[in-house]
């Protein structure tokens, strides 16, 4: 006998409605059986997250290979030297002992840094003069490493995850809306999920690791005060052409010296505490 297409149309909704619940009733569940973990450092909570160290630490070198194979490192000997020292003082605080440390400069006139998961580090050149010091640096190099530590990666790719999870829910939902008003909803829950929640959460994560990582700084040994410094002249040097913040990933140059200023009596703490103490270090020319 065959089924009507009534009834065929209401028996694909209920398995599509099925399937829908099942896939974000599962993903709620694994995240709030599981629990939630502090931050390193901060001691921020968030929920566990369930994506493997190992695996993330394994996508961490992949890219970094794939990048080195394609950017051009840097053959200025002082540069590779500093970024090696200043990281491996960093490191040796970081604790953290499943990461194979790299260190690397890459030739470019942008001004970046990055450390990837599993401890694979690059600084481009570019950024080099806004630093002015090592203890420039380190305000980098840690503020990239913290990223690491605290895992954003990973946290930032299980907020993903939801997002596309809420966005296929909500998809579900206005099946039988017209197209006109679908396309509003799912604009409007765009637009939400991004400046309401990932954007927030991206300057979040900033500012976290500028916390995490004037810390570490400061117990490397180098002076934790050259921190707001930095953001200063990186500040300066824009004229002006940063977004607003409440569009941006990251909060404002500003914004982020200021924060830090706050955090600098902690940090000073710190930095007496420390067995070596290399102040600003040398310069860099």
């Amino acid at each position: 006998m065959q089924t009507t297409p009534r009834k065929s149309t209401s028996v694909c909704r209920s398995i599509q409605t099925l399937s829908v619940c099942l896939t974000v009733g599962s993903l709620i569940t694994t995240l709030v059986v599981s629990g939630c973990q502090s931050v390193p450092v901060s001691e921020r909570k968030r929920l566990y997250i369930a994506v493997p160290t190992s695996y993330e630490n394994q996508m961490g070198l992949q890219a970094y290979q794939e990048i080195l194979d394609e950017e051009p490192l840097t053959k200025n000997q002082q540069y590779s030297a500093m970024v090696k020292r200043v990281g491996s003082r960093i490191a040796a605080v970081a604790n953290q002992p499943d990461f194979d440390w790299e260190f690397n400069v890459i030739e470019s006139e942008t001004q970046n840094a990055f450390c990837l998961p599993g401890g694979k580090v690059a600084i481009y050149t570019g950024i080099l003069p806004v630093c002015e010091n090592e203890a420039g640096l380190a305000v980098v190099m840690s503020h990239e490493i913290a990223h690491a530590i605290a895992r954003h990666g990973g946290e930032r790719m299980q907020q993903n995850v939801i997002r596309v999870g809420g966005q296929k829910v909500t998809e579900y939902v206005t099946r039988e809306a017209s197209e006109e008003k679908k396309q509003l909803i799912l604009a409007a829950y765009g637009g939400a999920t991004e400046y309401g929640f990932i954007l927030p959460y991206s300057r979040k994560h900033e500012l976290e690791a500028d916390e995490i990582g004037l810390l570490l700084m400061a117990e490397a040994g180098y002076d934790p005060s050259e921190a707001p410094l930095f953001w200063d002249r990186f500040a300066a040097q824009k004229q002006g052409e940063a977004p607003m913040e409440f569009m941006s990933t990251h909060p404002s140059d500003v914004h982020r010296a200021s924060a830090l200023r706050e955090l600098l009596p902690r940090a000073t703490a710190q930095y007496e505490q420390s067995a070596t103490k290399y102040g600003v270090g040398e310069p860099i020319r």
